[in-house]
């Protein structure tokens, strides 16, 4: 887990008084501030929508901005989304205008991949470093600096093994299954639940569910419909009884979700692939007075999520770092424009939120700081 707090950068950076000719010394002038030297850094933010997830990003790169200029940098976040989260076509030109206007970099949350390719070759063409959040898969056939994410697929496997706790397998969640001791902050990744279900028998665990996907065929929905069956294929008794599109849409998500509640009336539980349809889940599933009773799982992870996990509304769900995505997206676009290396891939590892480890997430998540004194120094003035 990211072990460092949130915590700003405030080393100035002090000139050094120089003596003139007669030997006086001078009043220290902006020109010798290294900081100053360097001029307005924007960082162009381009994601899919500017709700939910997205919205919990943009915060967290205006605090990284914030928390640059603390340092005597001058960090402007430029943010341009397009009001449907599946429109390639609207994101593609909000990525050529940031190219038009020569921002220090670009930030990308794909809505899909293969349509953003040829724009992503523009912006390299105008040597404008691109960053791409929400993926850690490669681009094939295009030159993105670093990437930010998680791999979807392993997210979705988390969240069915949640999904398996919650139907009487072992776990930490509320329920009839075998609880398992976790250590205060333990990190229950990927790794973890693995462990604690290597011995399981897999005809043990029993139920019926139903499954709220994303937009259908989509780079996002393939991989985390794969992970999530990887993991359920190993046990025949659970039974998905149906798998709906609700297009990562809060709206679609009570809809679909009420449907699928008036036809399968004997389910057990929902997992929505990503938390705004979850959160519409949850609303269906209270309006049919089924609280408590049909259990609600998601993927993603925001303030709004974690304290419907509080209030016992949505059972789990996997953590993807949308606080992780602004923070280090800022760090890096900066140290990009600067001409300094910058990781290839920053990986947030997926893991499952519940209402004991609630507050690990959100209000205050945990980051590490960042040394933009030292960025400064490394910089490579052109």
């Amino acid at each position: 887990m990211i072990t460092a707090l949130l915590a700003a950068c405030s080393n100035q950076a002090n000139p050094t008084n120089k003596d003139d000719k007669a030997g006086q010394t001078q009043a220290p002038s902006t020109n010798d501030d290294p900081a100053k030297k360097l001029g307005k850094i924007v960082i162009g933010w381009v994601p899919p929508d500017i709700t939910g997830v997205y919205k919990i990003a943009t915060t967290y790169m205006e605090k990284s901005a914030e928390d640059a200029k603390k340092s005597g940098l001058d960090v402007e976040i430029l943010t341009k989304a397009s009001n449907n989260h599946g429109d390639a076509n609207a994101q593609i030109h909000n990525i050529e205008d940031m190219i038009q206007r020569k921002v220090s970099a670009i930030i990308i949350s794909p809505a899909d991949v293969e349509p953003l390719k040829p724009v992503l070759k523009q912006a390299k063409d105008a040597h404008i470093p691109v960053i791409i959040v929400n993926l850690l898969t490669p681009i094939e056939g295009t030159q993105v600096d670093t990437y930010i994410g998680f791999d979807n697929a392993q997210a979705a496997e988390v969240s069915a093994y949640a999904m398996l706790n919650a139907l009487g397998g072992p776990g930490v969640l509320d329920g009839k299954g075998k609880k398992v001791d976790v250590q205060p902050h333990q990190e229950l990744d990927l790794k973890w639940w693995q462990n604690v279900y290597k011995d399981v028998d897999p005809n043990s665990i029993k139920g019926k569910i139903a499954i709220l996907s994303g937009v259908p065929g989509s780079f996002y929905d393939n991989e985390r419909q794969k992970g999530f069956d990887k993991v359920l294929k190993m046990f025949p008794n659970v039974q998905v009884v149906t798998k709906l599109p609700a297009d990562w849409n809060r709206q679609k998500g009570v809809s679909v979700t009420e449907n699928i509640l008036q036809k399968h009336k004997d389910i057990d539980g929902i997992w929505a692939a990503s938390n705004e349809m979850g959160l519409g889940a949850i609303n269906a599933v209270q309006n049919a007075g089924l609280t408590g009773k049909v259990f609600v799982t998601t993927n993603d992870g925001t303030s709004e999520s974690v304290d419907r996990i509080r209030e016992d509304k949505i059972l789990s769900e996997t953590w993807h770092g949308f606080p992780e995505w602004g923070w280090y997206g800022v760090k890096f676009g900066v140290m990009l424009h600067l001409g300094e290396e910058t990781p290839k891939t920053y990986d947030i590892r997926p893991r499952t939120e519940y209402k004991a480890n609630a507050n690990d997430f959100y209000p205050n998540p945990v980051l590490d700081p960042i040394d933009w004194k030292q960025i400064i120094t490394n910089a490579k003035l052109k």
